[in-house]
């Protein structure tokens, strides 16, 4: 029951092999800079790579920046836009000769943090938020996952709510932690108004300082850190991948 997981980046490309069922990384993991430009071969050749590195022939599970629909990669924010409508799980499949699935990165740390983290056991509706290049949003209504929830795509103030909002707009405008949760808040609170969700769950390279903007917050819904942090992207692909293997063709 072990996957190697990625975490496809704007900024970086992240892997490690991963029990699933323990949820925990095998290994430390190894971290390569997305390629400029970011076009799905180069990117494809970097998780070869991984794989090389960790000597793995066994199954890839990739969490890709983006909405996924059976291995077909359908929107690129973040990326080059030679990954719209490309057929990433064959891509990936032939450079690695690794059998692999694709999934929403968002969607695969949700899973993870449900799984394992902050969002166990709990009912009702539950948003994971990663703020980081760009914003990824998951969606959870008890348990279940709705898959590719572009949430962080919602117009605020005429512009798209990531340009705002996201861990890389906070270090291009050089925004204080608390200007950035002011921005921040504008957008929880529309989600709020739109889902009136149980519980939000902020990951993503962003969370490992949520101490510095989480207590400036005004939403009603509890908001809690990520327990997983930066290891969900990676371990939720892994568990993405291993849950899609189950319909797949032997």
């Amino acid at each position: 029951m072990h996957v190697l997981g990625i975490d496809i980046g704007g900024s970086g490309i992240k892997g490690a092999p991963v029990d699933i069922e323990a949820g925990s990384l095998l290994a430390e993991r190894y971290r390569l800079i997305t390629p400029d430009p970011s076009t799905p071969e180069a990117v494809a050749d970097c998780i070869d790579q991984i794989a090389k590195y960790f000597e793995w022939d066994g199954r890839i599970g990739c969490g890709y920046p983006g909405a996924v629909k059976n291995g077909v990669t359908l929107t690129a924010a973040n990326v080059d836009q030679g990954w719209i409508n490309c057929d990433a799980k064959s891509l990936i499949e032939q450079v690695t000769q690794c059998k692999t699935s694709v999934v929403n990165d968002a969607d695969a740390a949700g899973l993870a943090e449900i799984r394992f983290g902050a969002g166990r056991d709990v009912q009702g509706v539950v948003i994971m938020i990663t703020l980081g290049t760009g914003i990824g949003t998951a969606l959870f209504i008890d348990g279940h996952l709705l898959p590719n929830a572009e949430l962080g795509h919602l117009d605020i103030r005429g512009k798209d709510a990531e340009t705002r909002a996201s861990d890389r707009a906070r270090a291009k405008k050089n925004l204080s932690w608390r200007a950035w949760a002011k921005r921040l808040d504008e957008y929880f609170l529309y989600l709020e108004k739109l889902f009136w969700p149980d519980l939000i769950i902020v990951g993503g390279g962003a969370s490992k300082n949520h101490e510095k903007f989480i207590p400036y917050l005004t939403l009603h819904t509890p908001i809690v850190p990520a327990q997983m942090f930066n290891a969900a992207g990676i371990v939720g692909a892994a568990l993405g991948g291993m849950e899609m293997a189950v319909d797949e063709p032997k």
